[in-house]
């Protein structure tokens, strides 16, 4: 009896040490960090754990502007408030991420290994940064003299845009961070990611990490013939409504003038297209547009300089069939919209089409001996023109010059030689 009450007092000690110890570990938390910052890790779509070091997890409902040449195949990181530190400026935090088998094999997979020096990977881990803010859908945004070291290596950041202001630190690019080559493709091997940067006066940075796969120029393209072409009707009835007769206008517009050419690759579209936020009527070949924003991703309209991004941006069935149709000359670039919302291709006038220039007059040069030539200033045009077949005595249509005279010693002589035949005529 008195052995079985000795275990028993020991075993209520150790579960009220226990205890004693959790709620001391608890308020230690909540002194060190928000309430609202109290979840250790969190699970991400395939239900792999992620958490952030230097500071519990604070996820924010913060959604990031998806990118036109990548889709999202799995969140590894939800995006995470980047919490500072210490009361100092430069701060650093640590996300953490796992792949699943699955996630790995996909990476290993696509892959393009033909270049040995530089590998290109179809499916991706993406790293990106944006601000704080819950209102709307972000832009990538890097936090100021950002540093990211993956899995302990340092990951090359775009270079950041020279600036002339004074006293102002220059920004990077918004764009994703390609972290794919730093990461661990061991499955359920754990990933770090190293984050320092300095904090901005009344401003919050968030972090988070995908895994995408990219696209090209021409899968945008076809996706975009696969979404529909926009019907010509609609447009037919956009020019009746801008060639409306308004009766408070004294000056009225009976025509409109389209160019059919390009005005990035300044040659003759093939998929005529402008975004649904643009007002004009002017379209863009699909094609150079998507390649452009390949390679540096601005998605502004050519025409009014304004946001136009893929999702926005639909094919023109009108201009299509304008393009396409046979009454189009090969060399007509331009056309007139008229109020009934036909077209017609724009001719140019004639005496627009050639200019006038000055024809410059030619000289004929014959060769009489190795030092003597003759040169007639008459031009060759005009003799044709006149119909005179035969040609004037040399005497008369040009000068006869020894060449191998010197003209300081010669010139005086050869002037009043001419001054003497003159006045003997």
């Amino acid at each position: 009896i008195t052995i079985r009450k000795k275990l028993e007092s020991s075993t209520v000690s150790r579960v009220i040490t226990r205890s004693a110890k959790r709620r001391m570990y608890q308020q230690q938390n909540l002194i060190s960090f928000s309430p609202d910052a109290n979840r250790v890790m969190t699970a991400n779509n395939n239900g792999m754990m992620n958490y952030m070091a230097g500071g519990y997890p604070q996820e924010v409902d913060v959604k990031l502007k998806k990118l036109a040449f990548f889709d999202i195949l799995a969140t590894l990181v939800n995006p995470s408030l980047l919490s500072p530190t210490s009361s100092q400026r430069l701060h650093e935090n640590t996300l953490y991420f796992t792949l699943s088998p699955t996630q790995a094999t996909e990476i290993a997979t696509n892959r393009d290994i033909r270049n040995a020096s530089r590998v290109d990977h179809t499916v991706q881990v993406q790293l990106r940064f944006g601000l704080m803010d819950t209102t709307t859908e972000q832009d990538d945004y890097f936090p100021p003299n950002i540093s990211v070291k993956v899995n302990g290596k340092q990951c090359q950041l775009p270079n950041p845009i020279p600036t002339n202001k004074p006293g102002v630190e220059p920004k990077r690019p918004p764009r994703p961070v390609n972290i794919t080559g730093n990461v661990k493709l061991a499955p359920l091997v754990t990933n770090t990611v190293q984050v320092s940067w300095c904090t901005e006066f009344n401003r919050g940075h968030v972090a988070a990490i995908y895994l995408v796969r990219k696209l090209t120029s021409p899968q945008l393209l076809q996706r975009l013939k696969t979404k529909g072409i926009k019907a010509a009707d609609v447009t037919r009835a956009l020019i009746k409504d801008k060639l409306k007769e308004d009766a408070d206008c004294e000056i009225a517009t009976t025509m409109l003038r389209v160019s059919l050419i390009c005005p990035l690759g300044k040659m003759r579209m093939s998929t005529p297209c402008r975004a649904s936020t643009c007002s004009h009527l002017q379209c863009f070949d699909a094609c150079l547009y998507l390649q452009m924003n390949e390679r540096k991703p601005t998605w502004n309209c050519p025409v009014c300089d304004k946001q136009a991004v893929y999702e926005n941006l639909v094919i023109d069935g009108y201009f299509q069939e304008v393009i396409a149709s046979k009454n189009l000359g090969v060399d007509s670039n331009e056309i007139q919209l008229h109020e009934d919302g036909s077209w017609s291709a724009h001719v140019l006038k004639p005496d627009t089409q050639a200019v006038d220039t000055p024809v410059k007059s030619m000289q004929n040069v014959e060769i009489i001996a190795d030092d003597l030539e003759v040169i007639s200033t008459k031009c060759a045009n005009s003799n044709n023109a006149t119909g005179n077949t035969a040609t004037e005595p040399s005497s008369t249509t040009g000068e006869t010059v020894d060449l191998t005279l010197s003209d300081s010693d010669e010139d005086l002589p050869l002037k009043r030689k001419q001054n003497s035949g003159n006045s003997n005529r």
